[in-house]
């Protein structure tokens, strides 16, 4: 399963049991031409902000969902689009984090948008080490169901009550 997926299947196990209520977020596409109801051309209308959204306990969560093969987080795999879309988030009150699988070492973690944020602010380096995500961020342990238990670590540390 990827991360996507299962990140699919936990929201579906949220919005079932009446936790919270998050979405994937289509990406906007214009059609060209259509033939026969089968859509032959297309183009991406605008550039999609992040993957998820929703509410949870009455606050707005916005969030990014990466896997890569490396043992850093590729800066080149977020766009600027998309962080400054992460600080508006922050800006409103509304809480917004990247959750990021590293394959190799099958580990994911859940990093806070402001402490993403202040990484990108305070390097010059074009990834997120592996230890800065055991260090500021949040491993989210494998678990039956959900099976990636962000709501757990937002809890825990996000700053709900």
């Amino acid at each position: 399963m990827t991360l996507e997926s299962e990140l699919n299947e936990s929201n579906k196990y949220y919005l079932e049991n009446d936790i919270a209520v998050i979405y994937k977020k289509p990406t906007p596409v214009k059609v060209v031409k259509q033939v026969n109801e089968k859509i032959v051309n297309a183009y991406f209308e605008k550039p999609s902000t992040t993957d998820y959204n929703g509410l949870y306990n009455g606050k707005y969560v916005d969030f990014e969902a990466k896997e890569t093969t490396q043992t850093a987080f590729p800066l080149g795999n977020i766009h600027a689009h998309q962080i400054k879309h992460l600080q508006n988030v922050l800006r409103h009150g509304g809480i917004c984090f990247l959750i990021v699988r590293f394959t190799k070492i099958n580990e994911t973690y859940l990093l806070f948008g402001q402490d993403f944020i202040d990484f990108i602010n305070t390097n010059t380096r074009k990834s997120v080490p592996l230890d800065f995500f055991k260090e500021k961020g949040h491993l989210i342990k494998d678990k039956l169901m959900p099976k990636v238990d962000y709501i757990e670590i937002i809890d825990k540390y996000g700053g709900i009550s």
